[in-house]
């Protein structure tokens, strides 16, 4: 077999293709990259062949031959499985860069990065922040951990998706990533509990987030989940199950390295709530539902 031209295009191959893997895989491929999908669900890899993409029966299929794969998977078990359980990682070639997008513990991403060394494959755990929206625009914000070189030869990549920040060593993406969700947890339940205050005070909810907007209380929380409050419209989006799945490794990291978090484990109770009374499912901005049948169910007891 021929070898391939030096300045051949890079090929990539993108492992989960849900809600956020979906619109970046279409960036990469709008941005002239060759890219492979693969999805558990395979109706939602093959969503992807109208825009250019091929689609691999198997994770490992997928991977082999691949200069770039990225993972974009629902959690560190998730990731785990498919790089050593669906053999992803023994089908890597030596020079293979694995960019996991996925929000897991930074332990975890640092163990998958010692692993995969072993194999002459670099690793680079790269969340990303700016949800559905940022992934169909390009427009996320992406903390990426490892190796520099390897993330800067990369810029070329990650400008189709986002803005990229190296943040440090591997495991680092990661840890970010779980600062960024304890900001957006807690400032949801803020935006909520106002959301509630402003109405039994008499206001209208739509023209408080106009009135506010631009002052010290703006945010993109206020801008996008304001809204979604606003309009009572909570379909994901982020799932709260998600939401608390990163509460919950907040949590842990927390108590490995001995610190109290009194803001973000009140709101990580209230999710957890949310969660047990059915709202998996429902966008992380829907933890206004939980917070209006608390009031209610007190109301009710104060008659």
């Amino acid at each position: 077999m021929a070898a391939e031209p030096a300045n051949a295009p890079r090929r990539i191959a993108f492992l989960g293709t849900g809600l956020m893997g979906a619109p970046m895989a279409r960036r990469l491929l709008k941005g002239g990259f060759s890219v492979t999908a693969w999805n558990r669900d395979p109706s939602k890899a093959e969503a992807l062949t109208a825009d250019g993409a091929i689609v691999s029966a198997s994770a490992a299929d997928a991977a082999r031959g691949a200069d770039i794969v990225f993972t974009m998977l629902s959690d560190g078990k998730a990731v785990t499985d498919v790089l050593v359980s669906q053999g992803v990682a023994d089908a890597l070639k030596p020079g293979a860069i694995v960019i996991d997008t996925s929000s897991i513990a930074p332990p975890i991403a640092r163990e998958h990065s010692d692993m995969l060394a072993k194999r002459q494959v670099s690793h680079v755990d790269a969340p990303v922040s700016g949800g559905t929206v940022g992934a169909e625009a390009g427009t996320l914000a992406i903390m990426a951990g490892g190796d520099a070189a390897v993330i800067g030869s990369l810029a070329d990549v990650f400008a189709a998706l986002g803005r990229v920040t190296h943040v440090g060593p591997s495991g680092a993406g990661q840890i970010c990533k779980l600062a960024n969700q304890q900001i957006v947890a807690v400032t949801i339940g803020a935006v909520a509990e106002a959301m509630m205050l402003v109405e039994a005070g008499g206001a209208d909810r739509g023209k408080f987030r106009d009135a506010i907007r631009g002052g010290f209380a703006e945010s993109r929380i206020l801008d996008l989940h304001g809204k979604r409050m606003v309009d009572r419209t909570f379909q994901p989006g982020g799932p709260s199950r998600l939401q608390l799945k990163d509460l919950d490794a907040v949590a842990a990291m927390a108590d490995l390295l001995g610190l109290e978090l009194p803001l973000t484990t009140r709101i990580r109770e209230e999710f957890r709530d949310f969660v047990a009374d059915g709202g998996g499912e429902v966008d992380h901005s829907g933890l206004l539902l939980h917070l209006e049948k608390i009031n209610d169910r007190q109301r009710e007891e104060d008659r």
